[in-house]
Parts: structure tokens; C-alpha cells; sequence
């Protein structure tokens, strides 16, 4: 057998599967879907017409954390749901419990943990982790290898660099207050953040801030302002022609 395709899963018409693909019960897959080869689709999923997942990516898969693991899995995760038109690179995981829009790129080896919600186009580029309870706004960018923690929000039409990390933990010991200040930051609308930049728990990146390469924001931006330097300083305001809204 080339494939293993569950009696109840829900295939379209024009769907295209290739070698050795799992799709396992109650998975519902859209018209026009390509699979590649080696890919899992774990059951429930639903995968909106036109989207391409590409060899060895798993789809839906439940979280199975570590037994010391903070994280405890909920047992009533709703099933993955991908809008029209995505694009799932090779070796990507998507868990079950997330729900991601329409015409998103998930790139090779980047994954998206349980509890998020992803708006339309968004971009999550090669080697990102965009780790549990996210929120990302359409048409932002996150960009190879950046780190997106727990807790986040990324808001519309964000530009994340490369190897950009966000944090959202200020506790070295593993304490009751820990849990209750976990918080991570926020980014909002077209604001940008240069590769390699820090983001320290909590902060907010104003609405069209620039933050340069490299810089350790931890504290509050204001809109529309240059931050560089280690701890991140404003230098000047960003010019208006260089403003993503104008």
C-alpha cells in the first residue's frame, strides 16, 4: 500500500497524495489539496482547499510534553484547522489546537504549537518556533530562525528579522509567582524588529517602532521611534516616507 488513508477521513476532489502518507479518521482535506511523500496527517485536521503540504511535515499532531514540562496538555485541544491556500514546508509541525488562516507559509522546519490563532498571509519562515498560546495578526513576517515564546502577540503587518528572540520569563526559580507573571511581548502594527533583537518579557513595541539589529528592548517603546543599543535607547523618529502606514 502507498498511502494509509482512514475510511472517514474527508477527501475533495482533485486531491493529490503521494507515497507513504498517513491520514488518519475524521481528517477533512479541501479540494485541490496536494500531500507529498512521507507526510502525517493526524485525525480531525481540517485543511482548506488549495493548500500544499510538502514532504515529511505532520499535521495536527497532539502535544506530548516532557514529564517535568510546565506545560500540561488539554484534553480538549480542538483540531488544527488551516485556511485555503497555505503552504506547509518539509519536516513542519503543526499541533492540534491551533487554528492558522488562509494563504499562510509555514516554511521547512518551522512548527506552531497548540493554542495559537494565525491570521491570513502570514509568513513564518524556515527554522522558526512559534511556540504555544500565540496570537499573530495577518500579513506579518517572521523571518528564518526567530523564536517566538509563549504568550506573544504579534499584531498586523509586523516585520520580524532573522534570529530575533522573544522572552517571557523573569524568574530564575521555577516558583508560583513565576507562573503567574509568565507574560511575553507585544508587538504591534507594522512595527519592525531587526535581526538578532531581543525582546525582554512583557514589553510592548509600539505601533510603526523600529528596533535595529542586535538591541535588547526592556521597556516600553513609543510609536514611531528608532530604538538601537543594549539596553534598547530611542535615537531618532522614523522618517515618514520609511512609515509602513503611510
Amino acid at each position: 500500500m502507498d498511502c494509509w488513508i482512514h475510511p472517514k477521513a474527508q477527501i475533495g476532489d482533485g486531491v493529490k497524495i503521494g507515497l507513504f502518507t498517513v491520514i488518519e479518521e475524521g481528517a477533512v482535506l479541501g479540494d485541490n489539496v496536494t500531500v507529498g511523500n512521507h507526510v502525517t496527517i493526524h485525525a480531525d485536521t481540517i485543511i482548506g482547499a488549495g493548500t500544499t503540504i510538502a514532504d515529511q511535515a505532520v499535521v495536527g499532531r497532539w502535544p506530548r510534553p516532557a514529564q517535568t514540562s510546565t506545560v500540561q496538555v488539554d484534553p480538549t485541544l480542538s483540531p488544527l484547522s488551516l485556511g485555503e491556500g497555505c503552504t506547509i514546508g518539509t519536516h513542519a509541525v503543526l499541533y492540534r489546537g491551533s487554528r492558522i488562516g488562509a494563504e499562510v507559509l509555514v516554511a521547512d522546519h518551522a512548527f506552531v504549537r497548540e493554542h495559537c490563532l494565525i491570521g491570513n498571509r502570514v509568513l513564518i519562515g524556515c527554522g522558526v518556533a512559534v511556540e504555544n498560546r500565540v496570537e499573530i495578526g495577518s500579513c506579518t513576517k517572521i523571518q528564518t530562525n526567530a523564536y517566538i515564546t509563549a504568550h506573544s502577540r504579534l499584531e498586523e503587518q509586523v516585520f520580524i528579522a532573522p534570529g530575533v528572540i522573544t522572552t517571557n520569563d523573569n524568574y530564575m526559580g521555577r516558583t508560583e509567582e513565576r507562573f503567574r507573571q509568565i507574560r511575553g511581548p507585544t508587538v504591534k502594527r507594522r512595527a519592525r524588529v531587526g535581526g538578532g533583537a531581543i525582546l525582554l518579557p512583557g514589553v510592548v513595541v509600539a505601533e510603526e517602532s523600529f528596533i535595529a539589529a542586535g538591541a535588547v528592548v526592556n521597556r516600553d517603546t513609543e510609536p514611531a521611534w528608532v530604538y538601537a543599543g543594549v539596553p534598547a535607547r530611542p535615537l531618532r523618529r522614523v522618517p515618514e516616507g520609511e512609515m509602513r502606514g503611510s
